[in-house]
Protein backbone atom coordinates (compact mmCIF):
# COMPACT_ATOMS: atom_id res chain seq x y z
CA UNK A 1 0.00 0.00 0.00
CA UNK A 2 1.46 3.90 -1.00
CA UNK A 3 2.57 5.50 2.29
CA UNK A 4 -0.32 7.93 3.93
CA UNK A 5 0.76 10.91 2.21
CA UNK A 6 0.92 9.55 -1.34
CA UNK A 7 -2.60 8.67 -1.53
CA UNK A 8 -4.62 11.33 -3.38
CA UNK A 9 -7.39 13.58 -1.74
CA UNK A 10 -10.68 11.97 -3.27
CA UNK A 11 -12.97 15.06 -4.46
CA UNK A 12 -16.82 13.92 -4.62
CA UNK A 13 -18.77 15.48 -7.42
CA UNK A 14 -17.32 16.91 -10.64
CA UNK A 15 -19.39 20.24 -10.54
CA UNK A 16 -18.62 24.13 -10.19
CA UNK A 17 -17.00 23.55 -6.72
CA UNK A 18 -15.49 20.01 -7.00
CA UNK A 19 -13.44 20.81 -9.98
CA UNK A 20 -12.13 24.46 -8.40
CA UNK A 21 -11.37 21.41 -5.60
CA UNK A 22 -9.04 19.82 -7.67
CA UNK A 23 -7.56 22.96 -8.85
CA UNK A 24 -6.30 24.40 -5.91
CA UNK A 25 -4.81 20.77 -5.26
CA UNK A 26 -3.22 20.94 -8.73
CA UNK A 27 -1.77 24.21 -8.03
CA UNK A 28 -0.22 22.89 -4.94
CA UNK A 29 1.25 19.97 -6.22
CA UNK A 30 -0.90 17.31 -3.82
CA UNK A 31 -2.47 14.14 -5.55
CA UNK A 32 -6.15 13.96 -6.16
CA UNK A 33 -8.85 12.06 -7.44
CA UNK A 34 -11.86 13.44 -8.95
CA UNK A 35 -15.13 11.03 -9.09
CA UNK A 36 -18.13 12.21 -11.09
CA UNK A 37 -21.41 10.01 -11.13
CA UNK A 38 -22.29 11.62 -14.69
CA UNK A 39 -21.39 10.86 -17.74
CA UNK A 40 -19.38 14.00 -18.16
CA UNK A 41 -18.50 17.04 -15.52
CA UNK A 42 -21.03 18.74 -13.94
CA UNK A 43 -23.80 16.61 -15.04
CA UNK A 44 -26.27 18.49 -12.64
CA UNK A 45 -24.66 21.73 -14.51
CA UNK A 46 -26.02 20.39 -17.68
CA UNK A 47 -29.42 19.55 -16.09
CA UNK A 48 -30.56 22.95 -15.45
CA UNK A 49 -28.52 24.57 -18.28
CA UNK A 50 -31.72 26.26 -19.71
CA UNK A 51 -31.39 28.67 -16.86
CA UNK A 52 -29.94 31.56 -16.29
CA UNK A 53 -28.14 32.68 -13.28
CA UNK A 54 -28.35 35.84 -11.24
CA UNK A 55 -24.86 36.08 -10.67
CA UNK A 56 -22.16 37.23 -13.20
CA UNK A 57 -19.21 35.22 -14.80
CA UNK A 58 -17.20 36.85 -12.40
CA UNK A 59 -18.94 35.38 -9.37
CA UNK A 60 -19.11 32.31 -11.21
CA UNK A 61 -15.31 31.02 -11.90
CA UNK A 62 -12.36 30.26 -9.48
CA UNK A 63 -8.99 31.83 -9.14
CA UNK A 64 -7.00 28.74 -9.63
CA UNK A 65 -9.02 27.06 -12.43
CA UNK A 66 -8.50 30.23 -14.46
CA UNK A 67 -5.12 30.09 -13.86
CA UNK A 68 -5.16 26.84 -15.51
CA UNK A 69 -7.74 27.66 -18.02
CA UNK A 70 -5.45 30.56 -18.89
CA UNK A 71 -1.99 28.73 -19.17
CA UNK A 72 -4.06 26.75 -22.11
CA UNK A 73 -5.29 29.84 -24.14
CA UNK A 74 -8.70 30.73 -22.48
CA UNK A 75 -10.23 33.15 -22.36
CA UNK A 76 -12.74 34.49 -20.15
CA UNK A 77 -16.04 35.24 -20.87
CA UNK A 78 -17.19 39.46 -19.58
CA UNK A 79 -17.49 39.51 -15.88
CA UNK A 80 -20.63 41.12 -16.08
CA UNK A 81 -22.49 38.56 -18.30
CA UNK A 82 -24.49 36.66 -16.80
CA UNK A 83 -24.06 32.89 -18.24
CA UNK A 84 -27.03 30.21 -18.36
CA UNK A 85 -26.24 26.45 -17.10
CA UNK A 86 -25.10 25.68 -20.42
CA UNK A 87 -22.83 28.63 -20.75
CA UNK A 88 -21.06 27.85 -17.53
CA UNK A 89 -20.74 24.37 -18.72
CA UNK A 90 -19.34 25.02 -22.50
CA UNK A 91 -17.41 27.94 -21.74
CA UNK A 92 -15.78 27.14 -18.48
CA UNK A 93 -16.25 23.57 -17.21
CA UNK A 94 -16.03 21.82 -20.03
CA UNK A 95 -12.57 23.36 -21.25
CA UNK A 96 -11.67 22.95 -18.05
CA UNK A 97 -11.87 19.25 -17.29
CA UNK A 98 -10.31 18.87 -20.50
CA UNK A 99 -7.25 20.64 -19.45
CA UNK A 100 -4.62 17.68 -19.38
CA UNK A 101 -3.84 18.29 -15.24
CA UNK A 102 -7.30 17.90 -14.63
CA UNK A 103 -8.42 15.35 -17.35
CA UNK A 104 -5.88 12.60 -16.09
CA UNK A 105 -7.20 13.25 -12.48
CA UNK A 106 -11.63 12.53 -13.19
CA UNK A 107 -13.17 9.31 -13.52
CA UNK A 108 -17.25 9.83 -14.42
CA UNK A 109 -19.63 7.16 -14.49
CA UNK A 110 -18.96 6.13 -11.30
CA UNK A 111 -20.67 6.67 -7.98
CA UNK A 112 -19.32 6.95 -4.61
CA UNK A 113 -21.32 4.87 -2.27
CA UNK A 114 -20.04 4.88 0.85
CA UNK A 115 -16.90 6.07 2.60
CA UNK A 116 -15.40 5.03 5.78
CA UNK A 117 -12.22 4.58 7.53
CA UNK A 118 -9.67 1.34 6.82
CA UNK A 119 -10.45 -1.25 9.63
CA UNK A 120 -12.30 1.18 11.13
CA UNK A 121 -16.22 1.99 11.29
CA UNK A 122 -17.31 4.86 13.25
CA UNK A 123 -17.04 3.32 16.49
CA UNK A 124 -13.46 3.02 17.12
CA UNK A 125 -11.46 6.04 18.01
CA UNK A 126 -7.95 5.01 18.83
CA UNK A 127 -5.29 5.88 15.95
CA UNK A 128 -8.11 6.95 13.50
CA UNK A 129 -6.45 10.03 12.16
CA UNK A 130 -3.64 7.82 11.03
CA UNK A 131 -5.91 4.99 8.69
CA UNK A 132 -6.51 5.82 5.56
CA UNK A 133 -9.91 6.67 4.14
CA UNK A 134 -11.51 3.92 1.92
CA UNK A 135 -14.44 4.73 -0.86
CA UNK A 136 -16.89 2.43 -1.87
CA UNK A 137 -16.69 3.43 -5.77
CA UNK A 138 -19.08 1.67 -7.74
CA UNK A 139 -18.70 1.77 -11.84
CA UNK A 140 -23.03 0.80 -12.84
CA UNK A 141 -21.80 -2.86 -13.46
CA UNK A 142 -23.05 -4.01 -10.30
CA UNK A 143 -19.31 -4.46 -8.85
CA UNK A 144 -17.98 -2.59 -5.86
CA UNK A 145 -13.97 -1.33 -5.70
CA UNK A 146 -12.11 0.24 -2.95
CA UNK A 147 -10.15 3.28 -3.48
CA UNK A 148 -7.98 4.76 -0.42
CA UNK A 149 -7.41 8.41 -0.05
CA UNK A 150 -6.11 10.29 2.72
CA UNK A 151 -8.11 13.32 2.88
CA UNK A 152 -11.91 13.29 1.34
CA UNK A 153 -13.85 16.77 -0.10
CA UNK A 154 -16.81 16.27 -0.95
CA UNK A 155 -18.49 18.12 -3.09
CA UNK A 156 -21.50 15.73 -4.18
CA UNK A 157 -24.40 18.53 -4.28
CA UNK A 158 -27.92 18.23 -3.56
CA UNK A 159 -29.24 18.14 -6.96
CA UNK A 160 -30.27 14.34 -7.55
CA UNK A 161 -32.16 14.77 -3.89
CA UNK A 162 -35.03 16.93 -3.92
CA UNK A 163 -37.10 17.64 -1.40
CA UNK A 164 -40.34 16.10 -1.55
CA UNK A 165 -44.06 17.56 -2.67
CA UNK A 166 -45.68 16.84 1.19
CA UNK A 167 -44.86 19.52 3.71
CA UNK A 168 -43.71 17.91 6.20
CA UNK A 169 -40.09 16.63 4.60
CA UNK A 170 -42.16 13.44 3.78
CA UNK A 171 -43.97 12.60 0.50
CA UNK A 172 -47.32 13.44 0.32
CA UNK A 173 -50.13 10.63 0.30
CA UNK A 174 -50.28 9.49 -3.52
CA UNK A 175 -46.70 11.68 -4.03
CA UNK A 176 -45.35 8.49 -5.30
CA UNK A 177 -48.60 7.00 -6.93
CA UNK A 178 -48.70 9.76 -9.45
CA UNK A 179 -45.53 10.46 -10.32
CA UNK A 180 -45.88 10.51 -14.27
CA UNK A 181 -47.85 14.05 -13.49
CA UNK A 182 -44.88 15.64 -11.11
CA UNK A 183 -41.89 17.00 -11.76
CA UNK A 184 -38.87 18.17 -9.44
CA UNK A 185 -36.72 20.81 -9.49
CA UNK A 186 -36.57 23.29 -12.91
CA UNK A 187 -38.00 21.43 -15.88
CA UNK A 188 -37.50 23.31 -19.24
CA UNK A 189 -40.68 24.12 -19.92
CA UNK A 190 -39.78 26.27 -22.95
CA UNK A 191 -37.42 23.22 -24.35
CA UNK A 192 -37.18 19.39 -24.62
CA UNK A 193 -39.94 19.29 -21.52
CA UNK A 194 -42.14 21.76 -23.83
CA UNK A 195 -44.62 19.14 -24.93
CA UNK A 196 -45.53 18.01 -21.22
CA UNK A 197 -47.18 21.66 -19.84
CA UNK A 198 -48.13 23.49 -23.19
CA UNK A 199 -52.13 23.78 -23.12
CA UNK A 200 -52.30 22.04 -19.89
CA UNK A 201 -52.71 23.68 -16.40
CA UNK A 202 -49.50 23.18 -13.80
CA UNK A 203 -49.30 23.72 -10.27
CA UNK A 204 -45.65 25.00 -9.33
CA UNK A 205 -45.26 24.33 -5.84
CA UNK A 206 -42.05 26.38 -4.03
CA UNK A 207 -40.83 30.08 -3.17
CA UNK A 208 -37.33 29.93 -3.82
CA UNK A 209 -35.41 31.08 -7.33
CA UNK A 210 -36.44 27.94 -9.07
CA UNK A 211 -39.78 27.89 -8.86
CA UNK A 212 -39.92 31.61 -9.82
CA UNK A 213 -38.09 30.57 -13.29
CA UNK A 214 -40.67 27.76 -13.61
CA UNK A 215 -43.83 30.26 -13.24
CA UNK A 216 -41.97 32.83 -15.74
CA UNK A 217 -41.27 30.28 -18.25
CA UNK A 218 -44.88 28.66 -17.89
CA UNK A 219 -46.20 32.58 -18.40
CA UNK A 220 -43.83 33.06 -21.62
CA UNK A 221 -45.57 29.38 -22.97
CA UNK A 222 -49.05 31.33 -21.95
CA UNK A 223 -48.39 34.39 -24.48
CA UNK A 224 -48.37 32.01 -26.60
CA UNK A 225 -51.54 29.97 -26.31
CA UNK A 226 -54.00 30.66 -23.68
CA UNK A 227 -55.00 27.39 -22.96
CA UNK A 228 -51.62 26.80 -20.47
CA UNK A 229 -52.43 27.56 -17.48
CA UNK A 230 -50.93 28.17 -13.91
CA UNK A 231 -51.49 28.04 -10.24
CA UNK A 232 -48.01 28.95 -7.87
CA UNK A 233 -48.57 27.17 -4.52
CA UNK A 234 -46.45 28.16 -1.05
CA UNK A 235 -46.42 27.10 2.52
CA UNK A 236 -45.79 30.62 3.54
CA UNK A 237 -48.92 32.98 3.49
CA UNK A 238 -47.09 36.42 2.49
CA UNK A 239 -44.92 36.54 0.05
CA UNK A 240 -43.29 39.39 0.53
CA UNK A 241 -39.54 37.80 1.26
CA UNK A 242 -40.18 35.40 -2.11
CA UNK A 243 -40.63 38.76 -4.41
CA UNK A 244 -37.29 39.93 -2.79
CA UNK A 245 -35.35 43.42 -2.53
CA UNK A 246 -35.89 44.59 -6.02
CA UNK A 247 -33.85 47.76 -7.07
CA UNK A 248 -32.21 47.20 -3.89
CA UNK A 249 -30.63 43.52 -4.29
CA UNK A 250 -26.89 43.65 -5.00
CA UNK A 251 -27.59 41.59 -7.89
CA UNK A 252 -30.02 43.39 -9.82
CA UNK A 253 -30.93 39.87 -11.92
CA UNK A 254 -31.93 38.41 -8.93
CA UNK A 255 -34.16 41.21 -7.67
CA UNK A 256 -35.64 41.47 -10.94
CA UNK A 257 -36.41 38.26 -10.93
CA UNK A 258 -39.17 38.30 -7.83
CA UNK A 259 -40.64 41.58 -9.38
CA UNK A 260 -41.41 39.50 -12.57
CA UNK A 261 -42.95 37.23 -10.52
CA UNK A 262 -44.53 40.26 -8.87
CA UNK A 263 -46.25 41.05 -11.52
CA UNK A 264 -47.52 38.13 -12.66
CA UNK A 265 -49.28 37.83 -9.80
CA UNK A 266 -50.47 41.21 -9.93
CA UNK A 267 -51.67 40.65 -13.30
CA UNK A 268 -53.72 37.46 -12.25
CA UNK A 269 -51.64 35.51 -15.08
CA UNK A 270 -50.42 33.41 -11.80
CA UNK A 271 -53.22 32.40 -10.10
CA UNK A 272 -51.33 32.29 -6.41
CA UNK A 273 -52.41 30.03 -3.30
CA UNK A 274 -50.34 30.70 -0.10
CA UNK A 275 -50.62 28.96 3.02
CA UNK A 276 -51.05 26.27 2.13
CA UNK A 277 -49.41 23.06 2.90
CA UNK A 278 -49.32 19.80 1.06
CA UNK A 279 -50.39 16.51 2.26
CA UNK A 280 -52.19 14.63 -0.63
CA UNK A 281 -52.60 14.03 -4.06
CA UNK A 282 -55.37 11.82 -5.69
CA UNK A 283 -56.19 11.06 -9.60
CA UNK A 284 -59.77 13.13 -11.07
CA UNK A 285 -59.81 11.36 -14.30
CA UNK A 286 -56.22 12.40 -16.38
CA UNK A 287 -55.39 14.34 -13.99
CA UNK A 288 -54.55 15.26 -10.47
CA UNK A 289 -55.74 17.32 -7.46
CA UNK A 290 -53.67 18.27 -4.81
CA UNK A 291 -55.03 18.67 -1.14
CA UNK A 292 -53.76 20.70 1.56
CA UNK A 293 -53.64 22.17 4.86
CA UNK A 294 -54.79 26.03 5.04
CA UNK A 295 -55.36 28.41 8.60
CA UNK A 296 -58.69 26.90 7.61
CA UNK A 297 -58.92 23.79 7.00
CA UNK A 298 -57.89 21.62 4.23
CA UNK A 299 -58.29 23.16 0.92
CA UNK A 300 -58.16 21.15 -2.75
CA UNK A 301 -56.10 22.79 -5.79
CA UNK A 302 -57.24 21.49 -9.25
CA UNK A 303 -57.50 19.63 -11.17
CA UNK A 304 -54.32 20.27 -12.78
CA UNK A 305 -52.36 18.31 -15.69
CA UNK A 306 -48.86 18.81 -14.04
CA UNK A 307 -46.98 19.46 -10.54
CA UNK A 308 -43.71 20.74 -10.63
CA UNK A 309 -42.16 20.22 -7.19
CA UNK A 310 -39.42 23.40 -6.62
CA UNK A 311 -38.91 22.85 -3.05
CA UNK A 312 -35.11 22.72 -2.44
CA UNK A 313 -32.98 20.20 -2.31
CA UNK A 314 -31.55 17.92 1.10
CA UNK A 315 -28.10 16.13 1.64
CA UNK A 316 -27.23 12.62 0.66
CA UNK A 317 -26.71 11.16 4.01
CA UNK A 318 -25.97 7.88 3.49
CA UNK A 319 -22.93 8.60 1.57
CA UNK A 320 -21.27 9.09 5.10
CA UNK A 321 -23.06 7.30 7.47
CA UNK A 322 -19.36 5.33 8.87
CA UNK A 323 -17.68 9.01 9.02
CA UNK A 324 -18.16 10.89 12.42
CA UNK A 325 -19.48 14.14 10.69
CA UNK A 326 -21.49 17.09 13.08
CA UNK A 327 -24.39 18.39 11.51
CA UNK A 328 -27.00 21.64 12.56
CA UNK A 329 -29.54 19.52 14.32
CA UNK A 330 -32.18 20.93 11.54
CA UNK A 331 -30.15 22.49 8.49
CA UNK A 332 -27.78 18.98 8.14
CA UNK A 333 -25.17 21.54 7.54
CA UNK A 334 -22.04 21.86 9.10
CA UNK A 335 -22.91 22.29 12.52
CA UNK A 336 -20.47 25.75 13.01
CA UNK A 337 -22.27 27.37 9.80
CA UNK A 338 -25.54 26.57 10.57
CA UNK A 339 -26.34 30.02 12.35
CA UNK A 340 -25.32 31.66 10.00
CA UNK A 341 -27.40 30.78 7.19
CA UNK A 342 -30.55 29.54 8.83
CA UNK A 343 -33.65 31.00 6.90
CA UNK A 344 -35.70 31.10 10.33
CA UNK A 345 -33.17 33.60 10.90
CA UNK A 346 -31.04 35.56 8.39
CA UNK A 347 -33.22 36.48 5.00
CA UNK A 348 -30.27 38.97 3.59
CA UNK A 349 -27.88 36.72 1.65
CA UNK A 350 -24.59 37.59 3.62
CA UNK A 351 -22.81 34.58 5.38
CA UNK A 352 -19.83 35.81 6.68
CA UNK A 353 -16.64 34.85 6.03
CA UNK A 354 -16.02 31.10 6.68
CA UNK A 355 -13.17 28.20 5.80
CA UNK A 356 -11.69 25.13 6.85
CA UNK A 357 -12.29 25.26 10.52
CA UNK A 358 -16.08 25.51 9.98
CA UNK A 359 -17.01 22.99 7.44
CA UNK A 360 -14.29 20.50 9.39
CA UNK A 361 -15.73 17.47 10.95
CA UNK A 362 -14.94 15.59 14.21
CA UNK A 363 -13.65 12.93 11.36
CA UNK A 364 -9.76 14.32 10.13
CA UNK A 365 -9.29 14.99 7.19
CA UNK A 366 -12.95 15.09 6.14
CA UNK A 367 -14.94 18.08 4.33
CA UNK A 368 -18.21 19.10 3.15
CA UNK A 369 -18.21 21.74 0.83
CA UNK A 370 -20.51 23.82 -1.99
CA UNK A 371 -23.99 23.67 -1.39
CA UNK A 372 -24.31 20.21 0.11
CA UNK A 373 -21.79 22.53 3.82
CA UNK A 374 -25.25 24.19 3.82
CA UNK A 375 -27.71 20.97 3.71
CA UNK A 376 -31.18 22.30 3.49
CA UNK A 377 -30.48 26.12 3.60
CA UNK A 378 -31.57 27.76 0.42
CA UNK A 379 -29.06 30.55 0.03
CA UNK A 380 -25.32 29.46 -1.58
CA UNK A 381 -23.56 31.26 -4.02
CA UNK A 382 -21.00 29.54 -6.21
CA UNK A 383 -18.63 32.27 -4.92
CA UNK A 384 -18.81 30.50 -1.47
CA UNK A 385 -17.73 27.42 -2.58
CA UNK A 386 -14.83 28.71 -4.32
CA UNK A 387 -14.00 30.12 -1.27
CA UNK A 388 -14.64 27.33 0.83
CA UNK A 389 -12.55 25.02 -0.86
CA UNK A 390 -9.67 27.37 -1.31
CA UNK A 391 -9.35 27.42 2.35
CA UNK A 392 -9.88 23.97 2.65
CA UNK A 393 -6.96 22.47 0.57
CA UNK A 394 -4.90 25.30 2.31
CA UNK A 395 -5.59 23.48 5.46
CA UNK A 396 -4.92 20.02 3.66
CA UNK A 397 -1.43 21.04 2.48
CA UNK A 398 -0.89 22.55 5.86
CA UNK A 399 -1.00 25.80 5.22
CA UNK A 400 -2.28 26.85 7.69
CA UNK A 401 -1.88 30.98 7.22
CA UNK A 402 -3.64 30.64 3.96
CA UNK A 403 -6.14 28.46 4.94
CA UNK A 404 -7.15 30.94 7.78
CA UNK A 405 -7.42 33.80 5.73
CA UNK A 406 -10.38 33.72 4.94
CA UNK A 407 -12.20 37.00 2.39
CA UNK A 408 -15.93 36.09 1.56
CA UNK A 409 -18.04 39.57 0.58
CA UNK A 410 -21.75 38.16 -0.67
CA UNK A 411 -24.06 40.69 -2.40
CA UNK A 412 -27.20 40.94 -0.32
CA UNK A 413 -30.54 40.01 -1.63
CA UNK A 414 -31.88 43.98 0.00
CA UNK A 415 -34.12 41.86 1.96
CA UNK A 416 -33.20 41.83 5.66
CA UNK A 417 -36.86 40.76 7.35
CA UNK A 418 -37.77 37.52 9.81
CA UNK A 419 -41.35 36.75 10.98
CA UNK A 420 -43.17 38.78 8.53
CA UNK A 421 -46.59 39.11 9.33
CA UNK A 422 -49.34 38.61 7.21
CA UNK A 423 -50.30 42.49 7.22
CA UNK A 424 -47.18 43.22 5.37
CA UNK A 425 -45.73 45.76 8.24
CA UNK A 426 -41.97 43.86 8.74
CA UNK A 427 -40.40 43.60 12.25
CA UNK A 428 -36.64 44.07 10.88
CA UNK A 429 -33.83 41.73 12.18
CA UNK A 430 -30.73 42.67 10.43
CA UNK A 431 -29.42 45.48 8.40
CA UNK A 432 -28.17 45.97 4.47
CA UNK A 433 -25.85 48.09 2.88
CA UNK A 434 -22.80 48.00 5.48
CA UNK A 435 -21.53 49.35 8.39
CA UNK A 436 -22.55 52.68 9.09
CA UNK A 437 -20.38 56.14 9.03
CA UNK A 438 -19.21 56.80 12.99
CA UNK A 439 -20.92 60.36 13.46
CA UNK A 440 -24.31 58.94 12.54
CA UNK A 441 -26.84 57.43 14.98
CA UNK A 442 -27.67 54.40 12.81
CA UNK A 443 -26.50 50.60 12.86
CA UNK A 444 -26.20 50.38 9.46
CA UNK A 445 -26.46 52.24 6.25
CA UNK A 446 -30.04 50.97 5.19
CA UNK A 447 -30.80 52.26 9.37
CA UNK A 448 -29.17 55.16 8.41
CA UNK A 449 -31.77 55.66 5.15
CA UNK A 450 -34.36 54.70 6.87
CA UNK A 451 -33.99 57.30 9.48
CA UNK A 452 -33.46 59.99 7.06
CA UNK A 453 -36.68 59.02 5.53
CA UNK A 454 -37.77 59.12 9.06
CA UNK A 455 -39.04 56.14 9.48
CA UNK A 456 -38.09 53.77 12.37
CA UNK A 457 -36.39 50.68 12.47
CA UNK A 458 -33.42 48.75 9.96
CA UNK A 459 -35.38 49.74 6.46
CA UNK A 460 -33.96 47.41 4.00
CA UNK A 461 -35.13 47.92 0.64
CA UNK A 462 -36.36 50.71 -1.31
CA UNK A 463 -39.65 49.92 -0.93
CA UNK A 464 -39.97 49.07 2.28
CA UNK A 465 -42.70 49.67 4.51
CA UNK A 466 -43.51 53.39 5.67
CA UNK A 467 -43.71 52.17 9.29
CA UNK A 468 -42.10 49.46 10.47
CA UNK A 469 -41.14 47.70 13.73
CA UNK A 470 -38.66 48.58 15.72
CA UNK A 471 -35.65 46.20 15.33
CA UNK A 472 -35.33 42.70 16.94
CA UNK A 473 -31.35 43.00 16.43
CA UNK A 474 -30.56 45.62 13.66
CA UNK A 475 -26.86 44.36 12.75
Amino acid sequence: MPSFDALPVAVIGAGPVGLAAAAHLIRRGLPVKVYEAGATVAANVKDWGHVRLFSPWEYNTDTAARALLQAHGWQEPPGKAMPTGSDLYEAYLKPLAATPAMAAVIETGVTVKAITRQGADKVLSKGRDTKPFVLAVSSGNGTIRRDLAQAVIDASGTWTVPNPLGAGGIPAEGEAEHTRHIAYGIPDVLGRDRAAYEGKTTLVVGAGHSAANVLLDLAKMAERDPATSIVWATRGANLMRVYGGGSADQLPARGELGSRLRALVDSRRVTPVSGFSVVRVRAAGDQVIVEGETANGLREVGPVDRIVVSTGQRPDLTLTRELRLDLDPWLESSKALGPLIDPNLHSCGSVPPHGHRDLAHPEPGFYTVGIKSYGRAPTFLMLTGYEQVRSVVAAIAGDLVAADDVHLVLPETGVCTTNIPADGVAAYSGCCGGPVPAQVDACCVADAEAKAAGRSGCGCGTKAPEKVAEPAGCC
